[in-house]
């Protein structure tokens, strides 16, 4: 019985290893599988949730569902979580634009902060020298009479104040010395006569003197007469400053009437600049503010002068409005109407938050600035502008101290991310992906091919013989562009195949935003059809 037991044990155990070997060799062969399968569906891409169809030339437009463009290209399915280069809903948010970070350094983005300046400012203005007005003096006479010396005889001479210009003879000046002699001669013959008497005597004498002096004999000339009691035949006229003679209308011998001009003599130590002031910088410019003066001929040196009058009437053919500078003239170095440039600094005392001026971007109704949001990832905003300065303009509202605004390449952007959609959808929740961008009329890039015809790095040109470009229905011609940043021209050479992208920045203006060799092919050059020549400015073709 014992041994019975025994040998049932024994079976028992042999039984339970079978069975085990059995399970562990069928989970073996079927590991393989297993793991292969697991490896599968973990390997297996999840589905994607498709957003819109967007315009495969850029333009401003989107679909729910596949569609052909005019061209019969297909819209491009844009998917939930994919780094749409410039699609404003792909940013987020239908205000802002993304764009990746090869891009923007392929289109030459700039920015600067919007920073807190004295919004200084240089008003430039073209002016003509001319004389003071109150140094100009006119040399007359007050009776008849004939020239009998000249002793300044050309027009230009320089004269000293006193030096005398001409001698005269007056009969009537003649007459009124023998009146004072004589009348002289009576006081001193009556002096012994009664009050009365020598009352009317010196009353007649000092009649005789005024009239001398009415008829502007110096000082000199009476004291003269008085000591010798002597008419003279002829009078001197002195020069009444130190100047130039800018006009002599006195021959020898001629006769004069009295008021004639004879001389006119200009004072020239001192000049005027009549500045002709545009419109839109009159209100900034004061009475008393500080100029700078240089003209052509003397290009290396500056007048210093003040503003010292700002006329009331404004030239109508020119819409100007003249102001005057008054200015020391050493040496005589400023002729009249000689040309000069005027330049005033004007500003404000007090700092305000600017921008570039070249970060505005003018709509014709409105003014935005694009602001760096992250990299990559810009935000347009209307912006308040105040007063402008030199290269900077007055931000007033829609910019904060520090933000980054694109300065350089805006137009790109524009081009890239269709800012007018963006724009358009400011302000306003899109209820579906396709109203996230709004159709409107953007500025989009094309696509061509062609061959490289020469390379001008110093103006960042490049002139490219290419094929049709079919977005402009344009035939295969040799043009000219202008490259985004000088970095796109680097590597190329004449004669080399290429692709490019470009836009129209503006009317007639092409730029390239996107050029890359084609290694490996030998296109052919693409000759223009036989065309009228063109027009001055414009590129063959067109």
């Amino acid at each position: 019985m014992k041994t019975a037991t025994t040998v049932l044990a024994i079976v028992l155990l042999g039984a339970v290893g079978a069975g085990s070997y059995w399970l562990g060799s069928r989970s073996q062969a079927h590991a393989p599988g297993a793991d292969t399968a697991a490896t599968a569906a973990a390997s297996a891409p999840k589905a994607r949730k498709l957003l819109y169809y967007r315009n495969p030339m850029g333009l401003a437009d989107t679909s729910p569902t596949p569609k052909k463009d005019q061209m019969g290209m297909d819209y491009i399915a844009v998917y939930e979580g994919e780094d749409e280069d410039a699609s404003p809903a792909a940013a987020g948010a239908p205000s802002q634009l993304r764009i990746s970070t090869e891009k923007v350094q392929k289109l030459g983005v700039r920015t600067e902060p919007a920073a807190m300046r004295l919004l200084g400012k240089t008003v430039r203005a073209a002016g003509r020298v001319e004389p003071d007005e109150r140094r100009i003096y006119t040399v007359t006479s007050k009776f008849e009479g004939y020239i009998e010396r000249l002793h300044v005889n050309a027009t230009g001479q320089s004269v000293a104040r006193g030096q005398s210009l001409f001698e005269a003879y007056s009969p009537e000046l003649v007459s009124a010395q023998r009146e004072y002699a004589i009348a002289m001669q009576g006081v001193a013959a009556m002096k012994d006569a009664d009050a009365d008497a020598q009352g009317g005597m010196k009353q007649l004498a000092e009649s005789a003197l005024t009239r001398l002096r009415n008829w502007d004999l110096s000082p000199e000339q009476v004291q003269a007469l008085t000591a010798s009691g002597q008419a003279r035949r002829s009078i001197s006229f002195p020069s009444p400053v130190t100047g130039l003679v800018t006009e002599k209308k006195v021959q020898q011998g001629m006769r004069f009437m009295p008021g004639e001009m004879l001389y006119q003599i200009t004072d020239l130590s001192s000049v005027w600049v009549i500045a002709d002031l545009s419109e839109q910088d009159i209100a900034l410019v004061r009475a008393g503010a500080r100029a700078r003066v240089t003209t052509t001929a003397y290009p290396n040196e500056v007048f210093d002068g003040r503003i010292t009058f700002v006329y009331p009437t404004m030239t109508a053919e020119t819409r100007s409005i003249p102001v005057r500078v008054e200015l020391a003239n050493p040496g005589r170095k400023l002729k009249p109407a000689m040309f000069a440039q005027v330049e005033v600094s004007v500003g404000g005392k007090v700092p305000v938050l600017t921008v570039p001026d070249s970060a505005v971007i003018d709509t014709g109704t409105r003014r935005l600035v694009l602001v760096q949001v992250q990299e990559g990832r810009f935000e347009p905003r209307d912006v308040e502008l105040g007063a402008r300065g030199q290269d900077f303009v007055e931000v007033v509202k829609g910019v904060r101290d520090g933000e980054q605004v694109v300065v350089a390449a805006n137009f790109l952007i524009d081009a890239e991310s269709n800012l007018k959609a963006a724009i358009g959808g400011m302000g306003a929740a899109p209820s579906a992906p396709a109203a996230a961008i709004a159709p409107a009329p953007a500025t989009v890039g094309h696509k061509a091919e062609g061959r490289v015809d020469s390379i001008d790095l110093q103006a960042g040109t490049v002139s490219l013989n290419h094929g049709p470009v079919a977005t402009l229905k344009w035939p295969a011609m040799t043009m000219e562009f202008k490259a985004a940043n000088a970095a796109l021209l680097a590597g190329l050479k004449p004669g080399q195949a290429v692709d490019f992208e470009f836009v129209e920045r503006q009317a007639g203006e092409y730029v390239v935003t996107a050029i890359k060799a084609v290694p490996g092919t030998a296109t052919p050059a693409v000759k223009p059809p036989p065309a009228p020549a063109a027009a001055p400015g414009t590129h063959s073709g067109h």
